[in-house]
């Protein structure tokens, strides 16, 4: 099995985790028709906030093309969350939010990553300006995690290894194409 560094491997007390997400959902007319992969999230969030951690939550959602688009706005998934968390979630509609007040538990959620062109471009000024949100990185887009973004390739490098982590979906997801993997090595050699 593949080792890899999940969140119980770093010192989350009074820390604040920028949270790479894919909240890449369905929307019609505003609304939410499946929040799957919100609700895959909740544990991540759960055990991060009972750690002591603030949470800056980053996601995509569709394709703006590096523009503005109120058709990709995050803000449904702001709502969806905060009723599915019980809680509040606070709002940056920009990544120079000021993230510094940030208490244990609290959660802001970033507008969408790909309104900035250095997002998909894997612009290292981009993911510098993110990287100054937060004190460490945990990654629970699976389904984003093979492209080269600024949040994906070019973030985590900066936090270093010591510092970033995948999420309990994460880690649950590669556990699983392990065990497929493993299935069909033990079908061939047979």
């Amino acid at each position: 099995m593949i080792k890899i560094r999940t969140i119980d491997d770093l010192d989350l007390r009074n820390k604040r985790v920028f949270y790479r997400v894919d909240y890449n959902v369905p929307i019609e007319d505003g609304r939410i028709t499946d929040a799957t992969r919100i609700e895959e999230t909740l544990p991540t969030i759960k055990r991060l906030r009972d750690a002591g951690a603030s949470l800056v939550i980053a996601s995509h959602l569709g394709r703006p093309k590096g523009a503005r688009n109120s058709k990709y706005s995050l803000a449904p998934i702001r709502e969806r969350l905060a009723s599915l968390l019980g809680s509040p979630v606070q709002w940056a509609d920009d990544v120079t939010a000021d993230t510094s007040k940030l208490k244990a538990g609290d959660i802001l959620l970033l507008e969408n990553l790909r309104f900035y062109p250095g997002e998909e471009s894997n612009d290292a000024a981009f993911a510098e300006q993110l990287h100054k949100l937060a004190d460490v990185y945990v990654n629970d887009a699976f389904g984003a995690s093979h492209r080269a973004h600024a949040s994906i390739e070019a973030l985590p490098k900066l936090f270093g290894k010591d510092k970033s982590a995948a999420g309990l979906l994460l880690v649950k997801e590669i556990e699983f194409l392990q065990k497929i993997t493993n299935v069909a090595e033990s079908t061939t050699a047979a």
